[in-house]
């Protein structure tokens, strides 16, 4: 049942309605560039960031080079009533079937320097927003059988040692909210991927507070959208680009699956036994 509904999607994508995507954080950077590859994969786009201006001009010449429609939804998606919009379009809206969530900032600094309401804000934005607009396209695209949610991680989400504790932790958040998603929507046709990124050269580190002039080396920008839309076509649930050997992560997400039975007992295991 769950192939069959993904080829039933797809089949309606390779016709002549493919459907539209919305994509938050779609003004610059992973967003815009997923944009310009959804564009020119000829689907109908709605963008969804604060500056309008930038989404404005990126959809002008998308729309001259593809022909595509685009709509501009300009939002904060953490005010509630400007993310309400953004949350009323997936609902209403039938074309709508990928959810691209992409928005997201950092936060310079370690965490005893970073401000409280600064970290609110993040978590608002890195978390909460990804959550509200899964939540309110998933009972649509479940009750149709098809559709597609991409939720943009971080490998910092795997790796506290990088020292970013409350972005690294966002990160883990939505990396489990996209597998738990995967269970729970793909038996009804409806595929949740995960992305991971490493460091890539966007704006996100100079909003962030970084010194780009001192940044290391990183991935450039469109060579991790496309990886990911490999990853995407190839229906993987996760999909870390820069992850040369993708033997690490199935022994990685192994070992996790190998715990699940100890979870059950009702006994401490005999190390904490005094």
């Amino acid at each position: 049942m769950i192939i069959m509904n993904i080829v039933i999607f797809w089949k309606k994508g390779n016709a002549m309605t493919k459907p539209a995507v919305l994509i938050t954080g779609a003004s610059t950077g992973i967003g815009a560039t997923y944009a310009d590859r959804f564009a020119r994969r000829g689907h109908d786009l709605v963008l969804v960031a604060r500056d309008a201006a930038r989404m404005e001009a990126l959809a002008t010449g998308l729309r001259a080079q593809t022909g595509v429609s685009i709509d501009i939804l300009p939002a904060d998606l953490t005010r509630a009533d400007e993310i309400a919009a953004v949350e009323a379009r997936l609902r209403d809206d039938d074309r709508i079937s990928i959810l691209l969530n992409n928005a997201g900032a950092g936060l310079n600094g370690s965490f005893v320097d970073q401000p409280t309401d600064a970290i609110t804000q993040l978590i608002a934005l890195n978390t909460t927003s990804v959550t509200r607009l899964a939540s309110a396209v998933a009972p649509r695209l479940a009750a149709r059988g098809d559709g597609a949610i991409i939720n943009i991680g971080s490998v910092v989400g795997l790796a506290p040692e990088l020292g970013m504790s409350v972005y690294g932790a966002t990160k883990a958040f939505v990396l489990f909210l996209s597998q738990g998603l995967a269970l729970e929507l793909g038996p009804k046709g409806v595929y949740v991927q995960a992305v991971l990124p490493a460091a890539t050269r966007t704006e996100l580190w100079g909003r962030a507070g970084a010194d780009e002039a001192n940044l290391p080396p990183m991935m450039d920008v469109n060579d991790l959208v496309d990886a990911a839309l490999v990853g995407f076509d190839k229906r993987e649930g996760v999909t870390i680009p820069p992850l040369h050997d993708g033997r690490l992560w199935d022994a990685f997400d192994g070992a996790r699956k190998a715990m699940l039975p100890g979870f059950g007992t009702t006994q401490p295991a005999s190390r904490y036994v005094a």
